[in-house]
């Protein structure tokens, strides 16, 4: 049904979900290792939505009659100079996985792939949460700077997701 060139990609965007599954368990682990376990928690919440996502294509490739293939994890970066920073690659990694699925999307437009572009559609809204909800993270941080009741108080509200 698809391309082996739009199921290869769809089997490199699964092993990159993965792959950030295991990025964003650094993060919670340096949070973990800074006793800020409400950031922690937020990150392991993150891990396991990146988790989910890479499922998603994992179920799709097969409904496209397609093949997964595992690929080596490289190890994630498990130290920061602050939570600001933690944050800041955390943005930065979602503007990566976006500018990804832009690119899965443009090759399966390019094939007239519709299964693909509808498939696509809900990671593209996904990723402009995803992307906001990291903006408002940063802008928090830079306005607490060092300051621990902020810092704390931070710290409980992301412990509360789910």
């Amino acid at each position: 049904m698809a391309s082996e060139k739009l199921l290869k990609e769809l089997n490199d965007q699964f092993n990159f979900e993965i792959s950030s599954a295991y990025y964003y368990m650094g993060m919670a682990a340096y949070c973990s290792d800074k006793n800020m376990n409400g950031f922690a928690n937020f990150f392991v919440a993150q891990a396991k939505e990146e988790y989910s996502h890479a499922m998603k294509f994992y179920e799709f490739i097969y409904d496209m009659d397609g093949r997964v293939r595992t690929q080596a994890i490289a190890e994630p970066k498990n130290d920061y100079n602050s939570f600001l920073e933690v944050f800041e690659e955390a943005l930065k990694h979602e503007k990566l996985v976006t500018s990804k699925i832009h690119k899965l999307l443009e090759i399966a437009e390019e094939e007239k792939s519709y299964p693909t572009i509808q498939f696509l559609q809900w990671f593209v809204e996904e990723q402009l949460e995803e992307e906001n909800s990291m903006k408002d993270i940063i802008f928090n941080l830079e306005g607490i700077k060092d300051n621990f009741q902020g810092l704390y108080l931070l710290d409980k509200e992301l412990g509360a997701r789910q």
